[in-house]
């Protein structure tokens, strides 16, 4: 072996594990996008809402958002999930798609988001999805319950859908798992040991009783549309896929087959 050929081979092989750490070590970074409030911030919406703080732990706190319809006759609830960029202010313009129909919707922040206080890892995040979900079943039946994940928030979506009854489980661009999602972008590296978190949506998916409803647009390229697709063997005959042609991350919303889908959903 020549020596230009060792030195390339010296320079990959060094390339490849600099990268490697690096993923490893910001993933966080990586996954999570924030934006951080003061406690004391007023949030100001146009519509009737309330804040609330539900306390997790002795040092952790959960600050939720619930936006309510302007009629007083409630159909349920929708427990939304949002994404893993800003906070509830980035989100909120999306809850009058809900309200309008009768429903409330409460939106939560994860932890070091919006004014949500506390450690953030998997576990919590599950266990704090729960805790959304009593609260929500105190106040209606399990059959007036819908759960949406938007994005990063369908993973725990789904996770919500597996182990507690609703009446149905809308996905707005989701992924088949955090391993899986990574592997769409860095192939060449083992994802599904390097992943701190794991989230299988599919494998959630394939436990959720409740009708279930997946919205993703073929020019998503922050969840690619191929890498979303993986989870049609995880859902029921009965359960709807629903390509938006055209339809990217972040604007699925704009378009009408996304708007009659939804709006028939909800009637």
């Amino acid at each position: 072996m020549n020596k230009k050929l060792l030195r390339w081979i010296k320079i990959t092989v060094l390339l490849y594990c600099f990268i490697g750490i690096a993923l490893y070590y910001l993933q966080d970074y990586f996954l999570f996008h924030p934006k951080v409030l003061a406690r004391n911030y007023q949030y100001r919406f146009n519509s009737p809402f309330a804040e609330v703080d539900i306390p997790f732990n002795k040092t952790d706190t959960l600050n939720m958002v619930q936006f309510f319809p302007s009629d007083t006759v409630r159909k349920g609830v929708v427990i939304y999930f949002h994404g893993n960029k800003g906070n509830i202010n980035r989100y909120a313009k999306f809850a009058p798609g809900f309200t309008r129909h009768g429903y409330e919707v409460w939106m939560e922040d994860y932890p070091g988001f919006g004014k949500s206080v506390g450690e953030r890892n998997e576990k919590i995040l599950y266990q704090q999805a729960v805790q959304v979900y009593k609260m929500a079943a105190t106040k209606y039946k399990r059959d007036s319950i819908i759960i949406y994940g938007k994005s990063f928030g369908t993973g725990i979506a789904a996770y919500l859908a597996s182990v507690y009854d609703c009446k149905q489980l809308i996905l707005e661009t989701p992924y088949y798992s955090i391993p899986a999602l990574f592997d769409c972008y860095a192939f060449i590296f083992p994802t599904s040991r390097m992943a701190d978190y794991k989230i299988p949506t599919n494998e959630y998916l394939m436990e959720v009783t409740a009708p279930i409803t997946v919205f993703h647009g073929t020019n998503d390229w922050v969840i690619p549309y191929r890498c979303a697709a993986k989870l049609k063997p995880a859902l029921k005959l009965s359960d709807q896929f629903i390509t938006i042609e055209k339809g990217s991350h972040h604007d699925l919303n704009e378009f009408p087959l996304f708007q009659q889908k939804l709006d028939a959903l909800l009637k």
